[in-house]
């Protein structure tokens, strides 16, 4: 026992002893003698130029780092893609310098890269990376730049890529939001903290199965020490004025980053639709409904964001993410006058209708992630994620009913009263490592999802009666346990990657009103496959395959119905069965600046909504329902070039078709077949207006000549934006400018015609508008984009002079 004593002890005074530790102070100064604020500051090990500790100067030039071993250090300041002179120390007490010189006009640093201004596409094995860092790009919105990435078309507030909706990720966790909430979720984050989007046209075998193209946003993370944030607001003029207001807050120390976000977004919207239905009998159009529709929309969201990296020690590092969307106020009243009229256009009635929704919606999510990294090399992840989602509606209609001579005929009037509560677990682990000189990575998933949806409808024509036919209460359960492993390979000029995802699913789904359970079970394999070779510097070759799953979506299989009026309406199917696709990708790039896409999609049995019209009934309804048959196909070319110094223009182009059969329930459920072909083209120009880059411009066009949605085909549209950006107070401030749809062609009619399907509509949201933003940058807000420009402290470290 003595000797153990003894051991302690010594151990404890040689810890003592080693443990001295030292204070180094100084400044950061130009070659003039200015000092340089907010400037980083690095100590480096002189063995191996690895960082030892950092931080950044204060308003001053001022630094001060502490708690340094005594030892040979080398010390180095940086600043905006410049840096001083290594200067070598002998720490052995505590040490004040003169000052680290940081020259203006100093040479290029090896590895150090200077600020662009410029976007840059760059392909890989299985994926298109849009680096966007640092360019005038990232001076928007997240959700500004993700409608900039090459290949992406936003089609009434949801993101497609190749026909497909898209998933959003955000370093590698999904987004578990609706499309409209990602688009207020990345309206509100700023574009300065994004460093890339990465296009996935075929997710690999760590993704989920089910989903179509992956939108990966990979955020920039700080390494300084120190403070900053910011505020931001928007003000935005179109039929209604809207405004939001957002902060951000960035803290980080030697252990902790941590990350917190506010926006506050109330608005008002106007939408208006113009709406034709031709009910059609065996002697052709006997009944013509014209109906104009103004709807106006009050929302109040409130989004709040928190990320922590918390690192335990070298090897081990802790995460917890959480985003919510909190609308407590979601009301939406229209009006509606439809006029009927005979096969000849005589007015027969009119009648018009009131609907006043009112509402709240709440989504929170949160993840929690470890990671631990072996000593060998590799590294094992869990990740725990948990949603919650509730909706809760009411829905008053009132009709009135008039003769051609504006008589009051009769009144139609009922109430819904809906609510919805959605949870979701998901746990995966992950484990990553080389097998010699083949990459290897492995995991397995489980993902748990409760709904309960209940609907209740009242007659409101004699007082209020519940009515039990038109009522519900819809259970859905579903169970999914997955395992996947991928494999990894690189030679000089050939890349080789493949996969394998197995599923295991089970579903429940049960209506109290159609006396229905809805069991599903099913297993299986999702193999996904990539090749690349590189043929010399200027010409590479890929090819990728990869068979996906589509889910019907919860809200999708409750067959609870949301009312227009009550000859119009929107209802689910329980009966919707899981749908399977076969994605086919060859790529060919040139100089690593044009990229050739050809694509082929077998979509199967794809899940869609459909519209039909009963004609003898005079009801017009919109189901989702898997169809027959479904296939798309293209070719995508995009292509970045510099037109001079000061003008940067990105070019995208698509030529495509698609096609759906589906059955026509309202046709003698005789086959349908809807086929679109079509192109898309962007332009983005990108300038710099002034010669100390504080002033950029943008002017982009997009053409779209036609799309399928459904049963319906979409008309030609026409979007052209502009938009200017100025920096004031030392880049403190940024005023932003921007005017969208400038030439009031990016809204189109839809038109659905068949058979004796004959109906059509032309939606006209708030895409008109002039919007004007406003940021300010405040604490050590520099320390990002010094971090950005010295890419070698991050990854390969700075090499000492």
């Amino acid at each position: 026992m003595r000797p153990l004593l003894f051991l302690l002890l010594g151990f404890g005074m040689l810890q003592t002893i080693h443990g001295q530790t030292y204070s180094l102070t100084g400044e950061v100064k130009d070659e003039n003698g200015e000092v340089i604020p907010f400037a980083s500051v690095f100590l480096l090990n002189t063995s191996d130029s690895t960082m030892v500790k950092g931080t950044s100067a204060d308003e001053s030039g001022y630094f001060s780092l502490d708690a340094i071993l005594e030892g040979l250090y080398f010390l180095k300041a940086s600043y905006i893609g410049t840096a001083s002179k290594s200067l070598a120390l002998d720490i052995g007490s505590d040490t004040k310098i003169g000052a680290l010189i940081i020259p203006q006009n100093a040479n290029e640093l090896d590895e150090v890269t200077v600020v662009s201004s410029r976007p840059k596409v760059e392909r890989k094995i299985d994926r298109l990376v849009f680096n966007v860092e640092n360019t005038v790009v990232s001076q928007g919105s997240s959700w500004d730049i993700l409608k900039q990435t090459p290949g992406v078309i936003v089609s009434q507030d949801e993101l497609q890529i190749r026909g497909q909706s898209t998933t959003v990720y955000i370093n590698d966790r999904k987004v578990q939001l609706s499309s409209e909430e990602v688009r207020s979720l990345l309206e509100n984050y700023q574009g300065a903290n994004v460093k890339s989007v990465e296009v996935i046209n075929n997710p690999p075998a760590r993704y989920d199965a089910e989903g179509g193209p992956v939108l990966n946003i990979i955020t920039s993370k700080n390494i300084s020490l120190g403070y900053k944030g910011n505020i931001n607001t928007n003000y935005t003029q179109g039929i209604f004025p809207k405004y939001n207001f957002g902060t951000s807050h960035f803290y980080k120390t030697d252990k902790l980053n941590m990350n917190v976000s506010y926006a506050y977004a109330p608005e008002k919207r106007l939408k208006s639709i113009e709406s034709n239905v031709n009910y059609i009998d065996d002697t052709g159009i006997f009944s013509r409904w014209n109906t104009d529709d103004n709807r106006t929309k009050r929302n109040r969201t409130h989004s709040i964001g928190l990320t922590l990296d918390y690192e335990i020690d070298e090897r081990n590092t802790l995460n917890f993410t959480s985003n919510s969307q909190i609308s407590p106020v979601r009301n939406e009243a229209a009006f509606q006058t439809t006029r009927m009229r005979n096969g000849v256009g005589v007015l027969d009635s009119t009648f018009t209708t009131a609907s006043s929704i009112k509402g709240n919606k709440n989504n929170i999510s949160a993840d929690l992630s470890f990671k631990h990294s072996f000593k060998e090399g590799g590294s094992l992840s869990a990740n725990g994620h948990y949603t919650n989602f509730d909706l809760s509606r009411t829905q008053d209609i009132s009709s009135n009913y008039f003769s051609p001579d504006e008589s009051f005929i009769r009144d139609f009037d009922f109430l819904t009263d809906a609510n919805q509560d959605i949870e979701i677990f998901t746990g995966q682990l992950d484990y990553s490592n080389l097998l010699g000189t083949v990459a290897f990575e492995a995991g397995v998933k489980g993902s748990f999802i409760n709904s309960t949806s209940i609907l209740d409808y009242f007659d409101l024509n004699n007082g209020s009666t519940f009515v039990p036919e038109l009522s519900d209460n819809f259970k859905y359960d579903e169970s999914v346990y997955a395992g996947y492993f991928s494999l990894n390979k690189d030679w000089e000029k050939w890349s080789l990657k493949g996969g394998l995802r197995a599923e295991h699913t089970q579903s429940t789904g049960t209506s109290v009103a159609l006396s229905e359970i809805n069991d599903l079970e099913y297993f299986e394999l999702f193999p996904t496959f990539y090749v690349l070779h590189t043929a010399s510097e200027n010409h590479s070759f890929a090819f990728d395959y990869s068979r996906k799953l589509s889910r019907p979506r919860y809200e999708d299989l409750n067959p609870f119905r949301v009312f227009i009026n009550e000859n119009n309406f929107i209802e689910g199917n329980p009966n919707l069965l899981p749908n399977f696709s076969n994605n086919f990708n060859f790529n060919y790039t040139l100089k690593q600046e044009f990229f050739f896409d050809f694509y082929y999609r077998d979509n199967g049995n794809y899940i869609s909504r459909l519209s039909f019209q009963d004609n003898e009934n005079q009801v017009l309804r919109d189901i989702t329902q898997n169809v027959l048959k479904s296939t798309s196909y293209g070719f995508d070319f995009n292509h970045g070039k510099s037109i001079s110094n000061n003008w940067y223009v990105y070019s995208y182009i698509s030529i495509f078709h698609e096609d759906e059969t589906f059955l026509a329930l309202e046709s003698e459920e005789n086959e349908a077949t809807n086929s679109v072909d079509g192109i898309y083209v962007s332009l983005a120009n990108y300038l710099t207006l002034s010669k100390d880059g504080t002033f950029k411009g943008e002017l982009g066009f997009v053409y779209l000549s036609g799309f399928l949605e459904g049963s319906y085909k979409q008309a030609e549209t026409i979007n052209l934006t502009a938009g200017l950006r100025k920096s004031f107070w030392n880049r403190r401030a940024l005023v932003s400018v921007s005017a969208n749809d400038i030439l009031g062609l990016a809204n189109a009619k839809i038109t659905s015609k068949y058979l004796n399907q004959d109906n059509n509509y032309f939606t006209v949201p708030e895409t008109q508008y002039v919007r004007f933003g406003f940021t300010y940058n405040f604490g050590n807000f520099r320390l990002e984009d010094n971090q950005r420009n010295i890419d070698k402290i991050e990854i390969d470290r700075l090499n000492p002079e």
